[in-house]
């Protein structure tokens, strides 16, 4: 079994993330606001990790503090997830309301095929339980012809 990758990743004061590490390796953003600082900060995180990414790795994104998705998160949100490096996370993303899961499926639909899979949940348990359990991965109800 190989050693997590490091974290690096600290607070900073006025963005709206939290970050870390679980005990399999993945991690857990928690996002509180999607402010311009707060974009910015995840942009440069995630294109840090993926520079570097060299395995499988599952994350989960908890937006449920997030009540509307800007334009300008959409963008980058697109941006990110269709760099290559992208093919090596598996990505579950836990929203709220419908109003941020259809932003999120959105930015689904816009990215390269190659790149990571999404799958909505209610409950972080059930999301912690399929990815042990290797079960494929849903967007929009429909299995992604690259499910994970």
């Amino acid at each position: 079994m190989t050693d997590p990758k490091p974290l690096n990743w600290k607070a900073k004061p006025g963005v709206g993330l939290n970050v870390v590490r679980r005990a399999d390796g993945g991690m857990t953003l928690t996002f509180s606001d999607l402010s311009e600082a707060t974009i910015r900060e995840w942009h440069d995180f995630a294109l840090e990790h993926l520079l570097g990414s060299d395995r499988l790795t599952r994350n989960l994104y908890d937006l449920r503090a997030v009540k509307d998705i800007p334009e300008k998160a959409l963008r980058t949100a697109v941006e990110v997830n269709s760099d290559p490096s992208a093919r090596n996370i598996r990505l579950a993303v836990v929203v709220a309301n419908e109003k941020v899961a259809g932003a999120i499926r959105d930015i689904a639909s816009l990215v390269l095929p190659e790149t990571a899979a999404i799958k909505w949940h209610e409950a972080i348990e059930n999301w912690q339980s399929d990815f042990r359990l290797g079960k494929p991965h849903l967007c929009d109800g429909h299995p992604q012809r690259h499910a994970r």
